[in-house]
């Protein structure tokens, strides 16, 4: 064999090498997550009770917010005492383990990063030993009667606002040039008397939120409204029979996947009433736009 035939040789067993070497790094070193969901089966076309035993239970239990990753599950319950506390699910060693955080500081929402825990008016920033103490927004939202906020990737708050008498308006609030602008109404298409619980998707492309509207199952139901072309919300969808009923379902979110939709019902007069967290399906929600 000629000097030149080799060279070509090794120059090709080099090259093979090499592609195999990169085609190995491309290659993920951990495995993939395959406990999602507190390893519960998903929901189907009817809306289930979520993590029957370890997340619902007979007791009260609300806002249920998954992170980016689907590890950590935040929500609040009522404990044995009888007391308002704020707990999560984490996913460490290859299981679920239950932490509580605190007594109820709000209604928990995580932003689209992870880093930022809402609580209505106050809110947690995440750090390398965990969440920070909890802080309180500045002014105004200091001073607003804030329920349920939540925020966009680009930063903007969607929030509303709990009067006295039983009135709310869900408001929004941008964030422009590292400023905040001043809160504005949403339409009064989706403001008409009682609209509460926001929730915005990541790219604002769809608003969901609870409320008693002119179509409607019988308590308070459950509506999304989508961002038009010309930046203008639609007209609210009422989620159906799926998820709506004659009891009272509210405070309603979607897995950062955008798989599931997680909510409350409260079953029972409201006075005396059990709320648990329930899931479905998106692909089931009646004129839902996964674009």
């Amino acid at each position: 064999m000629s000097r030149f035939s080799i060279s070509i040789l090794l120059i090709s067993i080099f090259l093979v090498a090499c592609k195999s070497n990169t085609e190995e790094e491309a290659i993920p070193k951990v495995p993939e997550f395959q406990e999602a969901y507190l390893g519960k089966t998903p929901s189907d076309s009817v809306a289930v009770p979520f993590a029957t035993g370890q997340v619902t239970t007979k007791g009260w239990e609300y806002g249920g917010t998954f992170s980016k990753d689907l590890k950590e599950f935040y929500f609040l319950r009522e404990n044995l005492q009888n007391e308002m506390e704020f707990v999560m699910y984490e996913f460490v060693d290859d299981s679920w383990h239950l932490k509580i955080i605190s007594k109820r500081q709000g209604q928990p929402n995580l932003s689209p990063d992870g880093q930022t825990m809402h609580l209505g008016k106050r809110y947690m920033d995440r750090t390398s030993e965990g969440w920070s103490e909890v802080k309180t927004l500045e002014a105004p939202f200091d001073s607003l009667p804030i329920m349920r906020l939540t925020a966009s990737e680009k930063g903007t708050y969607f929030f509303d606002e709990f009067k006295p008498d039983i009135t709310g308006d869900i408001r929004y609030s941008r964030l422009v040039d590292g400023k905040r602008e001043a809160p504005q109404l949403l339409p009064a298409s989706i403001n008409q008397g009682r609209s509460f619980h926001p929730f915005i998707a990541p790219d604002e492309s769809f608003l969901i939120f609870d409320g008693h509207l002119k179509e409607t199952y019988g308590d308070s139901d459950i509506y999304i409204a989508y961002k038009q072309e010309d930046g203008s919300w639609g007209d609210p969808i009422n989620l159906g029979p799926q998820v709506n009923t004659e009891a009272w379902e509210a405070a309603a979110s979607v897995t950062p996947d955008g798989k599931y939709l997680l909510f409350n019902r409260m079953s029972g007069p409201e006075a005396q009433g059990n709320v648990d967290i329930f899931w479905i399906a998106t692909a089931y929600l009646p004129g839902w736009n996964s674009n």
